[in-house]
Parts: C-alpha cells; structure tokens; sequence
C-alpha cells in the first residue's frame, strides 16, 4: 500500500508530504484546493502519460515520489519483475516508485532510484494501486481482470490453472506436430543426405590408427630407391668391404684376436676382449638385418598410386566432416541418430495427432465444466451488485456478467462445437451494467465516468472486496449527484472495503461529503493558500476537535449547530463500525 506520498512543483503544490495508513482515509477541502491534483501525481507513478504543463510556474521540473510497503502476496508478484530488471531495492518490502517532469518536455521514470521506461513502471505500478473516478486506472474496465475477478469471486482459480496446464500441453503437442510437418520436402531431402553421407563413410571401411600408417608407408614407397640403395652401402661396409677398406666385420675380428693376445699376458683386458668379441656378434646380426630390409625393400608404383589415392580420400571425408578420422566415425553415429529419428516421425506424426484429438476433446470437457460454473458465480455476483447498487442510490440499475464463445476450427470440442480456448478457457468475461431503468446492458467500459461509474465500481468493490486483491483503492468524485443519507451508506461501504475480515486493505477517498468522510480512519484537510502572489497546496491530518471542525465546515459555515451535526456523524459512524 503507498505509505508515502511527495509532491515537489507539480501544479499548485509546492511542497507536499502525504503519510497514508492503512484502512480508509479520506482527503477533504475546498473546490479547487488540489485535492484531486493529488491523486493524478499518484497517476503519474503507476505509468500516466506527463506534459510539461504539469510543472508548477517558474520550476525546471515537477517530482513526485511514493513509497510502498509490499505484503507477501505483493512481493512474490513483483520481486520478479525486479529481479529481471536488476531493481531490487535494499528491502524486499518496501518499494519506491518515482517521476519527474521537466519543463523542457522530458521525462523520467524510476524504481528504487533506478531510471526506467514508462512501460516497465506501468507493469510494476499498475497492480498496487486503483484510482476510480478518473478511468485510467480502472482495472475493472479491462475483460481480462473482470474474468479473473469472476473467478475469485467464484473460487475457480484451481479449476482455471488446471485448465491452462493442459492447453499449455495442446500448445506443446502442436509445436512439436508443426515442426515436424512444416516441410515434408525438406525431410526428405535431408534423409537422402543423411543415407548418402552414412554410406559414404561406412564405403570408406575406416580405422582409427589407419591415416599414420598410410603416410609411414607413402614415405617409404616414395623413397625405396634411395632406401635400397642406403641399406645396400651399410650392409657392404658392415660385412663385405671392397679392395681398398676392409669390411667393419673383418676389422672388429682382427680387434677381438689382438685383445686375446693382450688379455693372455694381462688378465684386466679379459673384459676388454669378451666387449670386442660381444660387438663382433652384433655387427654381424646388424648386417644381416640390413641385408633382410635391402631385400625387402618394395619399389611398388602402383602401391604408392593406391596409398596416395587412399589418403586423398581421407582428406576428402576430413574435411567434410571432421578434422580426424575419429571426428570422422562420431559424425556417422550422429547422422545414424539422426537419419533414425526422421524415418521414425511418421509414427510420431500420428501420436501426435492422436494426442491432439485426445486433448482437443478433454480440454472441451474441462472448459465446458469451468464455464459452467463461472455462470453460476456470475449470477451470484449480478444479484450481490445490483443490491449494492440500490444502497448507492441507484435503484432499477441492473448488472450482469456477459459469457460468450467463439468459434474456431482449431479450437477444442463442446457440445457440438468446435471453440476457441486459451489459458483461461472458452469464456470471454465482460462485466455488463444498465445505470438506468430502461436502458440496455452495456459493457461496463463504455459507462460514464465520474461520480456515477464511481459508485458503479464502488458497489463492485463492494461484492468483489474478499476477491480483489488490489492493495490501494483511491476514489475520486465518488458523492457527486449524492445525498448525505446515501453518503453515509458510501462511507459504510468504503470502510467495510477497508477492513475485510482480518485484513486491512487502504482505501483513499476524495469526498465532499461529511457522513463519507466521518467513517474515515483518517482525515487529510487539503488547503490552498496564496503568499507574494503564488497560489500553494498543504494537507494536514487532522483528529478530535480539528476534525469537528472541518466536518461542520463542510455541513456549512461552522457554528454550534453544524458542529454538533458533525460530532453525530461521528458517532453513528463509530457506532456503526462497532
């Protein structure tokens, strides 16, 4: 609810601080003292549309400020919205809604110090706060909170919810349909890229290790020449020798009988000779496997053609689908996946066309049994207004709750039908209301405005009060065309909106009725005073003998008589709270 309320060079207001409390307060004075300029800055916080003529004469802009203390319910609807848009303030009740008007024909918009758009002030504004009277901010005028304040007032929102989860399934179910219908072509082109790609891979036969040893063996078979030839001089000089060298072989022997000689006369060189002996036997298995290899040495054109082409080919398939031959063999896994997936869509075409039907019919069933009760709430709710309307002094006004379908092929099945449906269900809810004996129903939105839609959203309120949830109401023009006998009925009504049950809603009320403003929790005087030639606004709460006072004020000029009228009001008012 909006605990606080300041005013900075809007309009005739100066300088204006405004503390509300809970439950009913009423804001009284004299035409013209800016009582409803007050209520148009609240306007301005919940996302009104601002002009520079709203900045008071002689400022370079206008600020207006409300902070709001957030129930529970309040919070876990908006501390969202916050998070989302990174506003959270320092504690997760209070909230501080900002404008500020300049003069130059700017605008901003704030949240907990925060600039924002209009739009997002708007979403986080608009569920605080009701202002009637003024038809801006009336949320009964929008069909989409008269069906949910049907629902409430019929408690239906379990039923509802349950509902929409299984629209929300239909929904899912028709995506899922869409997508796999949205181009049959398109399928099946992409089952022939996906067959020849998984063929093309699985020709090829590959194998992880494959591609390092095709290039080992390229590089041997493109140097076997040189290979051989190498192999070939190794082994003649290890073994065989020419004229002019003797073979490594033949010289580590004529080492290895020196060293025995040595080692007969000196026994330390016995290892010296068994080392010589050693490599004797090791240059000669060397040999021999050079002279295997230089005769095993392959000199092949055609294999080296095969391996070059090899390779080529696992380049080709490299590139198109990985940078390795494991890359490669994933990429087929998936494209089997893939390719399983689609032939198989034709049996998942036909579930879901099964499931569709299935949900379409029992989603008829579940609307139809929802609608169904939303028209008996609606009578409830019809017979509780037009009741309250003749409290208000509108006898012969007649209301009623309007439920009507339309068609749509795609939409679910009842009774014979085939209906549109949402979340909500089939039914679209509009408040209906004849003012006058006579006249026909009209849509609640197309009412006039001022004191007579006033108090049509009074008697609403009235019936609506354990179902609405809206923290603050603010009505502004609400006696106009009044008496006071009907006054205090309004003054009973709007306390009773007040306090329903445990819970104290705030309720604001713009009044210049004395048996309204005498049930009032609390009394604001609103005075405009003129000082050097500027015209300024004050409020004042005022209590006991300042309250009679002003009271009698508005009865007439005060005097004993008027006073002691005023000190009445408050009595029957409090004896009729009590």
């Amino acid at each position: 609810m909006l605990v606080e309320l300041n005013i900075a060079n809007f309009a005739i207001i100066e300088q204006l601080r405004l503390q509300l409390a809970p439950g009913f307060n009423v804001l009284t004075g004299e035409t013209g003292a800016g009582k409803s300029i007050i209520i148009d800055a609240v306007g301005l916080l919940l996302g009104g549309r601002a002009d520079t003529t709203m900045v008071r004469a002689g400022a370079e802009m206008a600020q207006i400020e409300g902070l709001f203390h957030l129930d529970a319910r309040m919070q876990a609807l908006l501390q969202p919205i916050l998070a989302r848009e990174g506003l959270e303030g320092d504690a997760p009740d209070v909230l501080v809604l900002g404008r500020e008007i300049r003069a130059n024909g700017r605008s901003y918009c704030r949240v907990n110090g925060r600039v924002v758009s209009l739009g997002l002030l708007e979403e986080i504004g608009q569920p605080l706060v009701d202002i009637h009277g003024q038809g801006e901010h009336l949320s009964l005028l929008r069909t989409a909170a008269q069906q949910r304040l049907l629902d409430r007032f019929g408690g239906l929102e379990v039923q509802r919810e349950q509902l929409a989860e299984q629209v929300r399934r239909l929904r899912a179910v028709r995506r899922e349909l869409e997508m796999l219908l949205r181009d049959e072509r398109e399928l099946a082109r992409r089952i022939d890229q996906l067959t020849y790609q998984i063929q093309e891979i699985d020709s090829a036969r590959l194998r992880l290790e494959e591609e390092e040893e095709l290039h080992a063996e390229r590089t041997r078979l493109a140097n076997a020449e040189r290979l051989a030839q190498l192999a070939d001089e190794a082994c003649r000089l290890l073994y065989e020798g020419d004229e002019t060298q003797l073979a490594a072989s033949d010289l580590l022997g004529q080492v290895s009988r020196v060293l025995y000689q040595l080692a007969q006369i000196d026994a330390s060189l016995v290892a010296s000779h068994e080392q010589a002996d050693s490599l004797t036997v090791q240059v000669s298995e060397l040999a021999h496997t050079l002279r295997a290899y230089r005769d095993n040495v392959e000199i092949n054109p055609r294999r080296l053609e095969y391996v070059e082409e090899r390779l080529a080919l696992l380049h080709n398939l490299k590139r198109k689908y990985g940078g390795s031959i494991a890359e490669v063999l994933a990429y087929r896994e998936q494209a089997q996946a893939e390719l399983e997936h689609i032939t198989h869509s034709g049996e998942r075409t036909e579930w879901l066309r099964a499931e569709e039907e299935r949900l379409r019919h029992e989603i008829g069933q579940a609307a139809l049994a929802l609608s169904r009760a939303r028209r008996a709430a609606a009578k409830r709710l019809a017979a509780g207004a037009e009741a309250q309307l003749a409290d208000l002094n509108m006898k012969g006004a007649r209301f009623a709750v309007d439920l009507t379908w339309s068609d749509d092929p795609e939409g679910v099945y009842v009774e014979g039908r085939t209906l549109a449906c949402n979340e909500n269900g089939i039914d679209r809810v509009e408040f209906m209301i004849a003012p006058n004996p006579g006249e026909g129903l009209n849509p609640l939105a197309r009412t006039a405005s001022g004191g007579e839609a006033s108090r049509l959203m009074l008697a609403l309120k009235t019936v609506l009060a354990a179902a609405d949830e809206t923290p603050t109401l603010i009505f502004d023009e609400l006696d106009q065309g009044i008496g006071g006998r009907v006054g205090a009925v309004v003054g009973r009504k709007l306390r009773a909106i007040s306090h329903v049950g445990p819970q104290v809603r705030q309720v604001i009320c713009v009044t210049h009725l004395p048996q309204i403003a005498g049930y009032a929790d609390m009394h604001f005087v609103v005075e405009k005073s003129t000082h050097a030639g500027r015209t300024t606004t004050r409020v004042r709460a005022v209590e006991g003998a300042a309250r009679v006072e002003e009271l009698a004020a508005m009865l007439g000029t005060p005097s004993e008589g008027t006073r002691r009228s005023a000190q009445e009001i408050l009595e029957e008012a409090a004896q009729s709270v009590h």
